[in-house]
């Protein structure tokens, strides 16, 4: 019988944890919102994923950024600012989120009230006590981003991480002995065995779980501050003082020019460890121990974890499909539109109605020809995605390698040869947009709204393809036509990513959704559920 790895031996104890976790536990109260008032607002919550649409994993701690943003405006904070009387900002934000459906009702106990208080007051005191050039709230990226590690945080706090994080833990200690940086990049200086170490780290969250820059960089913090979660008060007013430059560093960490390289080793041999995490997940893990010590049962749990990600995969990307092509038609084309509008009746007179309906339908049609054109792993994969998962479970005396090499140094004129290839894929790929719509009578305004629609959806849609590879070990094979399409489209999806990344920060419809909407609905929410409350203890004195 082989034997596991002590790596796997420390994960499955984890999960072990995390199961134990899981079980109710008697005597303990929990929070309870008002069931139509949740119903309400979870209806609201529906309509802000439209309106400000990610992926369903980031969804939840979008919601408590966004209201945790709202609640820190509406603090003066300054040497003389006290904290909250009562646990004041933190039952509120739970409350709400309960009603909007991000945490279950009648399951977070009452203790989490105090504790997500106890960290509001920890940001307020780091608030309180930077130095006077950061302290100014105009100082937006930032306070953003101070919030956005609290946000964090406070999700830990109300239903942690254990799971994903014993994971992460997992693959972070394999692939530390795994990926070796070649000798040139450590003695050029562009790397330390520190900023390794980090890199990978990063690279892991990212590919495991898609983890986003605010999730990776509380996770940074963690693991370059393992004192950060239960930080004295001394401690907190130290770490004020160098929390910009914390800031700063970890920016850098996520910007540095090998972190490309590092994610698409641990993206190609993420799969087993996802597969490893499914399995002990799917039962009791203390019977899973016994069954995955034969390699034969193993296979078989391997083969069924296998299938099933694949089914969920599959529903995932269709959901993401539809969900994405609606947020950008509500946010992005929908005010285009008007402005295409606009212009017509300003310039011709008249609407063209044909020509609207081709502004809606051409965007429509070509991400569905991205997601339904998207194929399977072929069926070799599986086979190495057997062999990967058993590498990792039991104790191997050879331990593979993938190396990190420095970028071969182009010369002049091989950059000129490169810049003109993209330069003439460019004019080749919107030559045709603009022929193709200027053959049908398109004029100037609707041909260059259709361009940033179309640069819009091919970004969204290739990130969506690009997902689509969460199983795929083996090599992605790429042929003349491949190596033509990515000359013509890369230009296309370059724009689409510059759009998309000016619009999140320039989001209209979401900055008017927070500050007319957002508000005015959560007290409206909460006079609902208060209601309520009145009409039941009037009913009990009947």
């Amino acid at each position: 019988m082989a034997e596991l790895s002590q790596a796997t031996k420390v994960l499955i104890n984890k999960y072990k944890l995390w199961q134990n976790s899981l079980k109710p536990k008697e005597g303990v109260s929990t929070i309870h919102v008002d069931e139509v008032a949740s119903k309400v607002a979870a209806f609201y919550e529906q309509v802000r994923t439209v309106v400000d649409w990610q992926e369903e994993h980031l969804m939840r701690r979008s919601a408590i950024i966004r209201k945790l943003k709202r609640r820190f405006l509406s603090i003066e904070i300054n040497e003389n600012t006290k904290f909250p009387e009562d646990n004041a900002i933190a039952e509120s934000l739970i409350l709400e989120l309960i009603r909007g459906g991000h945490f279950p009702n009648d399951n977070i106990a009452e203790a989490k009230i105090s504790a997500v208080q106890k960290i509001i007051n920890k940001y307020i005191t780091i608030l309180k006590n930077i130095p006077e050039s950061h302290k100014d709230k105009n100082n937006l990226q930032f306070f953003n981003w101070l919030i956005e590690i609290c946000a964090c945080e406070v999700e830990e706090i109300i239903e942690p991480d254990t799971k994903e994080n014993a994971l992460v833990d997992y693959m972070f200690g394999i692939m530390k002995t795994r990926i070796k940086v070649s000798d040139k990049i450590f003695q050029s200086g562009m790397l330390t065995q520190e900023d390794k170490d980090v890199q990978i780290y990063i690279a892991i969250q990212q590919a495991l779980f898609k983890f986003d820059k605010p999730m990776v960089s509380f996770n940074l913090i963690k693991y370059k501050y393992p004192q950060w979660l239960n930080a004295s008060p001394e401690l907190i007013l130290k770490i004020s003082q160098n929390i910009y430059k914390i800031y700063k560093k970890i920016e850098l960490d996520l910007t540095h020019p090998l972190s490309k390289k590092f994610y698409v080793i641990c993206e190609k041999y993420d799969t087993p460890y996802l597969l490893l995490g499914d399995i002990l997940a799917s039962e009791n893990v203390e019977q899973i121990e016994n069954e995955i010590l034969a390699p034969e049962k193993l296979e078989d749990l391997i083969k069924s974890a296998y299938k099933k990600r694949a089914k969920t995969l599959k529903s995932r990307l269709s959901r993401a499909a539809i969900y994405s092509t609606v947020s950008i038609f509500v946010t992005k084309i929908f005010s285009l539109l008007l402005l295409e509008v606009l212009l017509a009746k300003f310039l011709t007179g008249h609407l063209n109605y044909y020509m609207l309906g081709a502004d809606v339908l051409i965007p429509t049609l070509l991400m569905f020809t991205l997601v339904s054109t998207i194929q399977a792993p072929s069926s070799k994969n599986l086979s190495i995605v057997i062999m990967e998962v058993m590498k990792i479970a039991f104790q191997k005396e050879k331990i593979e390698t993938y190396e990190i090499r420095p970028n071969k140094k182009r010369g002049f004129m091989a950059k000129f040869i490169v810049s003109l290839l993209y330069l003439a894929g460019a004019c080749v790929s919107y030559g045709l947009i603009y022929w193709g719509f200027a053959s049908f009578g398109f004029p100037i305004t609707s041909i260059i709204i259709n361009i940033i629609f179309i640069a819009l959806i091919m970004f969204a849609g290739t990130a969506i393809r690009k997902r689509s590879r969460e199983l795929a070990v083996e090599d992605e094979k790429e042929g003349f036509f491949s190596f033509i399409g990515d000359i013509l489209l890369l230009p296309i999806m370059g724009l689409g990513r510059w759009l998309s990344m000016k619009w999140k920060k320039y989001n209209a419809f979401a900055a008017f959704f927070n500050a007319m909407i957002d508000m005015p609905f959560s007290v409206f929410v909460e006079f609902i559920e208060k209601w309520r409350y009145f009409i039941k203890e009037k009913k009990e004195e009947i």
